[in-house]
């Protein structure tokens, strides 16, 4: 299969895309340039649903519209082209195991896929020609009459290029009373449409030409679904280091994944299983693109019984090299134009975000869904086992049952894991306790060092951490100048029980579930080397962390992270480690994630108080502030990832092209931050509302800040906040609006405008 290289927009790559909020997500790939802002705003106000007055005109006595959620597949690399392909499916873990497959085979090259000429069969029966074998020498002879009279029913499919191309013809007879029949099959390219309609045109259009060269009468005249002259083939390669994990070789890998396929394709009760895995993945994206799957599922199945005995769709080997090779061969009958793309408007949007010029583009990559979808159930069955990693997907789907409110959704999955019950019933009993207000399982504060209080169900209490916002001082802080963080309650929390073997790290809000390991990368890494650290490293230990905010958004998530879960091992382990400590070993963190952190977020994270911080030649300077009056805050968030490195790059390439021009504007930063001290003790918000949004002004005229925090700043300051600025590095990320004293109203108001806009929002009261 030859691969083929173009220039194509964005790649397919989204790290950590499964860890943001709906809103989020859209607004990534938005970024992206995957779809257009107008695209966004639909997804985000559910306008693209199919509409009832639309369904109506679809099928008979329509009494509603069935939803179904839309994902989408990351990582693809198909012939040297990256594509995000939009899945529509109700069955947890497909749209996780796509990326992962995707992600895996991308390290390899990628998939290598090409598709046939699109050419769908249409029959004509013929019964009791008087004599069947003249009949089918006469219909042969007459192959170019017929070819004619079927493309003169369809010119314009003909002008682009389709059209009948020839003919087969078939003897067959019933079994009920022996009668004879011939059957004509007539091959039709249909180009872009799927062709059921024009085909069934042509056989029609056919039909009295036939019986008059044959004698016979003609009975049915439509297509088949068997489209076995439409095939789509793809394939993947594997290098033995890819493979390896969860304390698995490469090749205990590669032989288990080939064992578990040979068993396919000799056991027709395991191919089965086998074929329908794969046709999560295919029929996910025919109903994404809007394209028959009913039709998709009958052709694969009746390929893989084709010799008689039903059997495997999909071949792994080992290459003389040792890889893995994957292949796949099955009818893939597809359009990409026709009645769903107008008459659904999700249909034409996941047409626009995959990207796809023609029918059989779009065959080739439903092809290599299948194989990676095929090569995911494998790779568990191999491993772990298909249950394992599934947990945290099915407690959503069973908490979405019960109609919790979006507020108590993340915990009530949290607390379902935890029990252990992941059932209706159990769901339901614990939804039942988050609304009276009988969260057990929550860690409740005591004092500054975040230790939590076990539950009667609970064997372990919980550990927490701060997040943080900068409220004034932002980059100027880089340069000498003063900043004002203020904490974000409970942030994250953790904990640590004896389990099993190794470190299981589990993230139930993030689809988390990894063994940690030398060569893990990113936070996994990191968490290793701390319990190195500490000397824990020869114990078997799950620690489940239950984060409260986002990543990547400006919050101090990634030291919140760290302090919480060093909390949890001193608190299990009973290392009697104090706050400096617990610090210390976070700024370790810290530094080993972001390179030359300033220190503020894991101070924060550990001490959760408000403080004013200088960074000097003679190390960092932290003040804690105590407000006189409560700060009532709500958090916007954009949904955009904040790149702090980029943006104090961007500040201090700025700087050192006119040094004077900007530390003028670092100075005024300062003296706003100072003014911001004095408000804040003397209890004056108006005044610190204001300091905030000249603080903004100086932040954006800096380049900091972007279309979404702009927005939210707007929507926060039309709404009656006194004040609002982006906080952090900027770039994306959040922003903070300060609330009057004493209207309370005023809080819910700014977030559910923010809500109604489509960001995620957190409410922070300080003091």
């Amino acid at each position: 299969m030859a691969s083929e290289s173009s220039g194509r927009k964005p790649g397919s790559r989204i790290p950590d895309f499964y860890r943001l909020s709906v809103a989020e997500r859209v607004r990534a790939i938005e970024a992206r340039g995957l779809i257009s802002r107008a695209d966004a705003g639909v997804l985000l106000s559910g306008e693209h649903t199919l509409k009832l007055a639309s369904a109506d005109r679809m099928i008979e006595n329509v009494i509603g519209v069935l939803g179904l959620p839309l994902g989408l597949g990351l990582n693809f690399l198909i012939n040297g082209r990256d594509y995000v392909v939009p899945l529509v499916v109700e069955e947890p873990s497909i749209v996780a195991a796509l990326s992962s497959a995707a992600k895996t085979a991308r390290l390899g090259g990628g998939f290598f896929a090409e598709a046939t000429d699109p050419i769908l069969i249409g029959q004509v029966q013929i019964v009791a020609p008087a004599d069947p074998s003249g009949a089918v020498a006469a219909i042969l002879e007459h192959r170019d009459d017929i070819i004619n009279l079927a493309n003169t029913l369809h010119p314009k499919m003909v002008a682009r290029g389709g059209g009948a191309r020839d003919i087969e013809v078939h003897r067959h007879t019933a079994p009920t009373d022996g009668r004879e029949m011939v059957v004509v099959h007539l091959l039709v390219d249909t180009r872009n449409a799927m062709g059921a309609n024009l085909v069934n045109t042509m056989c029609e259009g056919v039909a009295s030409l036939l019986e008059s060269i044959t004698g016979g009468q003609v009975y049915l005249r439509i297509l088949s679904n068997l489209t076995d002259r439409a095939l789509a083939r793809a394939e993947m390669t594997i290098p033995l280091a890819n493979l390896a994990g969860k304390g698995y070789s490469g090749e205990q890998v590669r032989d288990g994944i080939i064992l578990a396929n040979d068993f396919a394709r000799v056991d027709p009760y395991r191919a089965t299983t086998h074929n329908k895995g794969i046709m999560n993945g295919v029929d996910a994206v025919a109903l994404a693109t809007g394209n028959d799957w009913r039709a998709i599922e009958a052709a694969a199945h009746a390929y893989a019984a084709r010799d008689g005995r039903y059997t495997s769709l999909t071949e792994w080997f080992t290459n003389e090299r040792g890889d893995l090779v994957g292949r796949i061969e099955m009818p893939m009958k597809v359009g990409t134009v026709g009645g769903p793309l107008q008459s659904n408007a999700t249909v034409a949007l996941n047409h626009r975000i995959l990207g796809v010029e023609n029918a059989q583009e779009l065959a080739a990559i439903m092809a290599a869904v299948g194989l990676g979808q095929n090569f995911s159930a494998l790779r568990a069955l191999a491993t772990d086992g298909i249950q394992q990693g599934h947990m945290t997907l099915h407690a959503r789907t069973v908490a979405n049952a019960t109609g919790a409110p979006p507020e108590l959704f993340e915990s009530l999955v949290e607390r379902l894991i935890e029990s252990g019950e992941i059932k209706i019933w159990r769901a339901q009993e614990i939804l039942s306790e988050l609304r009276d207000g009988k969260d057990t399982s929550a860690s409740i504060a005591k004092g500054h060092r975040g230790v939590g209080v076990a539950s009667d169900n609970e064997a372990e209490p919980r550990a927490s951490a701060h997040g943080k916002v900068i409220l004034l001082g932002e980059h100027a802080v880089v340069y000498g100048s003063h900043a004002i963080a203020a904490p974000v309650p409970l942030a994250v929390e953790a904990r640590v029980m004896d389990s099993g073997e190794g470190v299981l790290l589990m993230i139930p809000r993030w689809g988390l579930e990894q063994r940690l390991k030398s060569s893990d990368e990113g936070f996994a890494r990191v968490l290793a080397s701390i319990i190195d650290e500490l000397e824990l490293s020869g114990r078997n230990m799950t620690i489940e962390v239950f984060p409260k905010v986002p990543r990547a958004m400006g919050l101090g998530a990634s030291s919140a992270l760290a302090v919480a879960v060093i909390r949890a091992l001193d608190q299990h382990y009973r290392l009697a480690l104090d706050d400096e400590e617990v610090n210390r070993l976070a700024f370790m963190c810290e530094q080993a994630a972001h390179g030359t952190p300033s220190g503020i977020d894991n101070t924060l994270a550990t001490y959760g108080r408000m403080m004013l911080y200088q960074r000097s030649e003679d190390g960092a300077r932290f003040q804690p502030l105590d407000p006189a009056a409560p700060l009532n805050m709500v958090v916007g968030i954009s949904g955009q990832e904040s790149l702090t490195a980029r943006t104090v790059a961007s500040v201090r390439r700025a700087w050192e092209g006119a040094p004077k021009r900007y530390q003028r504007m670092f100075d005024e930063i300062d003296r706003l931050t100072l003014e911001g001290m004095h408000a804040i003790t003397e209890g004056d918000t108006l005044a610190l509302g204001e300091l905030m949004n000249l603080c903004h002004g100086i932040l954006n005229g800096l380049q900091l800040s972007t279309p979404a925090l702009e927005d939210l700043v707007g929507i926060a300051r039309s709404n009656g906040a006194v004040g609002a600025k982006l906080t952090g590095g900027g770039g994306g990320g959040s922003m903070v609006a300060l609330c009057p004293d004493g209207e309370p109203e005023t809080a819910r108001r700014i977030q559910e405008a923010m809500r109604n806009a489509g960001y995620d929002t957190l409410e922070v009261t300080i003091g």
